[in-house]
């Protein structure tokens, strides 16, 4: 038998000033024109130019004088990808360039010859190549046999750095360029995100055991993990013999206590899987610990790569020490970070069966549990016991699964992504109006609602 209950006066009248308010909106946007919205370039578009000649020359940087080796390498890179550690860096590179204490000087090390900032510098070794010893077919060098002892070479003299012309010491006035430029070591950068973020990606497949990257076969499904492993070595060399020619210590600094960051966070998450076999101590099982050590993964194996490339950029385009546009930068893509994979969290529940063709939920499989099933354990406490012992028992993944949609944990994993988003945008009101920082902008509320 239905029940009928009274509203009190107080919820009539609310309801009443919700519906007269409701309909006074519709009749004031029926009275008005309707408003398009103003048109932004697509964010790639902006930079569309430096992401191609990005890919292009970033294939010969890989390089090796082994086949299998050459080929592994770029192996991901030969297929289509979003590309958005590199956009962020050039879409940064152009918001600020012009605005730092020393960009007259790093703008004429990209003009003037033998001032090390010209693209062709940026493939010249500083070691001599008979050291080095580093073979690539795209870039050959002179290499020591190595059939008779090696006999000493008499040292030689390093041309010097031709010296700073007398205007560049002149006061100026910080002002974005009006020829929105990009400096070769910024383009370089780019492309060292990437290496360093595609080496991740070969390591982390290995350990997932996964099959499919992109909607082709992973590298250890293709190659094996042997190679796999090998190969996301060898970028991840490739990548810091080409920071060290950026000539800036603290870029050297920032983006090597990356490397150091995601195998911080790989660890971090393996103690949540793979605690007995490697013997490692295991994160604690509160609720709110567990929430803590997941935005701090979360932190170092994705928002880390964002925040640290997006500040080394800035960097380089002449940001001085004190000054606020590389804080600027670091705030922004860790707030971007953290949203980004805050919805990759989010679309392994909801896209799950309509793009992969399969349950949401993969990361269960893994023994994962991201922000939907940690707020559903907020809610559901038999969830507890499936994250302690990783969903290891026989239908443990499916009672997840049915946990986390019976919850509004998806909901409000998107909720705190868009919190993160919207801080990130906010940050950007500080930076002047470039079609850059619109682009930039497009990017932070695209984060939210993209489902790929």
């Amino acid at each position: 038998m239905r029940r009928w209950t009274v509203a009190s006066p107080a919820l009539v009248r609310t309801r009443y000033i919700h519906r007269h308010y409701t309909q006074k909106q519709a009749q004031l946007a029926a009275q008005s024109p309707p408003q398009s919205p103003p048109t932004r370039r697509d964010p790639a578009a902006i930079v569309a130019p430096e992401l191609e000649h990005l890919r292009q020359r970033l294939l010969s940087l890989l390089g090796s004088a082994h086949p299998g080796l050459d080929e592994i390498a770029k192996y991901y890179f030969l297929h289509p990808s979003k590309q958005m550690r590199p956009l962020m860096v050039l879409l940064w590179a152009r918001a600020t360039n012009g605005l730092g204490e020393n960009w007259r000087e790093r703008r004429w090390a990209a003009e003037c010859e033998g001032a090390g900032g010209r693209e062709e510098e940026l493939d010249l070794p500083l070691t001599r190549a008979d050291v080095l010893n580093d073979c690539n077919p795209s870039m050959p060098d002179s290499i020591t046999s190595f059939e008779t002892v090696f006999s000493l070479i008499p040292p030689g003299l390093r041309a010097a750095r031709p010296p700073l012309p007398a205007d560049l010491l002149l006061p100026r006035v910080p002002a974005l360029t009006s020829v929105l430029q990009l400096l070769p070591t910024q383009r370089r950068l780019a492309q060292i995100v990437e290496m360093i973020h595609v080496a991740s990606l070969l390591h982390d497949d290995v350990i997932d055991r996964s099959a499919l990257r992109r909607g082709v076969p992973s590298a250890p499904a293709a190659f094996g993990n042997k190679l796999s492993v090998l190969g996301g070595d060898f970028l991840l060399g490739r990548a810091s013999t080409a920071l060290s020619r950026l000539g800036d210590l603290e870029v050297v600094e920032l983006i090597a206590s990356v490397l150091a960051n995601l195998v911080e966070g790989e660890i971090l998450q393996m103690k949540d899987v793979y605690t007995p076999e490697l013997g490692l101590v295991a994160t604690p099982t509160a609720s709110k610990e567990a929430w803590s050590v997941y935005l701090k993964k979360t932190y170092l194996k994705t928002a880390s790569l964002m925040a640290k490339g997006c500040r080394a950029s800035v960097i380089l385009g002449g940001c001085a020490q004190g000054e606020v546009w590389k804080e600027l930068a670091y705030a922004f893509g860790r707030n971007f970070g953290l949203a980004f994979q805050l919805v990759d969290d989010v679309l392994d529940y909801e896209a799950g069966e309509a793009t992969l063709g399969k349950p949401g939920g993969a990361d269960l499989q893994l023994g994962l549990a991201t922000g939907p099933a940690l707020y559903a354990w907020e809610e559901h406490p038999e969830m507890g016991p499936l994250i302690r012992r990783k969903f290891e028992k026989e239908g443990d993944v499916e009672l997840a699964r049915d946990l986390v949609r019976r919850s509004s944990g998806v909901a409000r994993t998107r909720d705190l992504a868009r919190a993160h988003s919207e801080k990130a945008r906010e940050l950007l009101r500080l930076l002047p109006d470039s079609d850059a920082k619109d682009s930039l902008e497009l990017v932070t509320e695209r984060v939210i609602t993209r489902t790929w």
